[in-house]
C-alpha cells in the first residue's frame, strides 16, 4: 500500500505543472471579491487580514477589517493609538489577544522599519503575533515572494489531491514539502497557487460536502480515483465547548470593558462576568485574572479598563 501511494503521489508531482496551470486559471475567474485581495491594497492591510483570518471565519472578518482599514490605514496610525483601541475596535473576532500583538506590531513596524511592512520572513517572525504562516502569507501575498503558504484548507486540498486521503491530519513540515513540490517556479503562480489552493479547499474542497464536480483539479485527484475512501486520519481532540466556559467568561468582561468609555470598579467587572451563570464559584475570578495575565485587562485602585 506504501510503495502503490508513493507511485501515486510521484505522478501528481509530476503533473505539478498542469495541476497550478488549472488551479490558477480557476482561481482568476472564481475567486471570492475580498476587499484584501484587490491588487492595491497594501501589504499593511495584508497583514491586518491574516491576523484576524486566524481561527475566524471571513464573513466575520470582512466589517472588521474594513472598519480598522479606515480607522488605521497605516501601521503608524495604530501605533499612536492605545492598545486598549485596537482591542476595543478588535470587538467580538474572538482571540483577542491578536488585537494585542497587532498593536504591538504596529509599533514595531513604525519604530524599526520605518512604517513599511517588512518583506523577509525573518524580519516578519521577528515582529509580535507573527508565527512561520504568517510570515510566509505576507511575503508571498504582499510581496509576490515564492514561499509555500499552507492553511488548514490547502492542507485539506494537498491531502485529497496529492495523497488520496479523506482528511489531513494533524500539521506537520511534511505540509510545506508537499506544497513546495506543486508551487511553480515563478513568483507571480507561485503566490496565485498559494491562494488558490486555499480558496478550493474553502470553497469547494470543503471538509464536510467537497464540490466535486466543480473542482478544477479533480482529474488529477488520488482521493477521488480512489472512490472516495473513508480513510481520514485521527482527528485531533475536539475543544471545549463555548457555553460555561472560562472563555465564555472572558468574554463576558471584555464586552463591558469596551462598552465603557471610562474604568469600571474591580466588583462590577466580576459581577459583569457572574452575569449569566458561573460553572464554580472561583470561575469569575480566573477568567479575570487570565484577562490580567494576557494584559488584556490593566487594574489600578480598585478600578479596571483596556490597556
Amino acid at each position: 500500500m506504501d510503495e502503490e501511494r508513493a507511485v501515486a503521489e510521484a505522478e501528481v508531482a509530476a503533473d505539478a505543472g498542469a495541476i497550478a496551470e488549472a488551479l490558477n486559471a480557476w482561481y482568476r475567474t472564481a475567486a471570492r471579491p475580498l476587499p484584501w485581495r484587490d491588487p492595491e491594497v497594501t501589504p499593511w492591510a495584508i497583514l491586518v487580514s491574516e491576523f484576524m483570518l486566524q481561527q475566524t471565519q471571513v464573513d466575520r472578518v470582512l466589517p472588521r477589517w474594513i472598519a480598522w482599514m479606515e480607522r488605521w490605514p497605516t501601521p503608524a496610525a495604530l501605533a499612536t493609538e492605545e492598545p486598549g483601541e485596537a482591542v476595543r475596535a478588535w470587538d467580538r473576532l474572538g482571540y483577542p489577544r491578536r488585537a494585542l500583538w497587532l498593536h504591538r506590531a504596529a509599533v514595531e513596524i513604525t519604530e524599526q522599519h520605518g512604517g513599511r511592512v517588512p518583506e523577509d520572513v525573518d524580519a516578519l517572525l521577528a515582529l509580535t503575533g507573527i508565527g512561520p504562516y504568517t510570515a510566509r502569507a505576507v511575503a508571498a501575498f504582499a510581496y509576490g515572494a515564492r514561499h509555500p503558504v499552507v492553511d488548514t484548507n490547502t492542507r485539506r486540498v494537498i491531502a485529497r489531491l496529492v495523497h488520496g486521503h479523506a482528511a489531513a491530519g494533524m500539521p506537520a513540515p511534511q505540509d510545506l514539502v508537499d506544497m513546495e513540490r506543486l508551487l511553480p517556479e515563478s513568483d507571480d503562480a507561485a503566490a496565485l497557487f498559494n491562494a488558490a489552493a486555499m480558496e478550493l479547499g474553502a470553497v469547494v474542497c470543503t471538509a464536510r460536502v467537497p464540490r466535486c464536480a466543480e473542482c478544477p483539479v479533480a482529474a488529477w485527484c488520488e482521493w477521488r480515483g480512489a472512490g472516495y475512501p473513508d480513510n481520514a486520519p485521527e482527528k485531533r481532540p475536539k475543544q471545549a465547548k463555548f457555553a460555561g466556559s472560562d472563555r465564555q467568561v472572558r468574554g463576558r468582561i471584555m464586552a463591558q470593558l469596551r462598552s465603557s468609555a471610562e474604568p469600571i470598579t474591580r466588583e462590577a467587572t466580576l459581577n459583569a462576568a457572574a452575569e449569566g451563570g458561573t460553572r464554580d464559584p472561583e470561575q469569575a475570578l480566573r477568567a479575570y485574572d487570565s484577562l490580567i495575565a494576557d494584559g488584556l485587562v490593566v487594574e489600578f485602585e480598585g478600578r479596571v479598563r483596556l490597556p
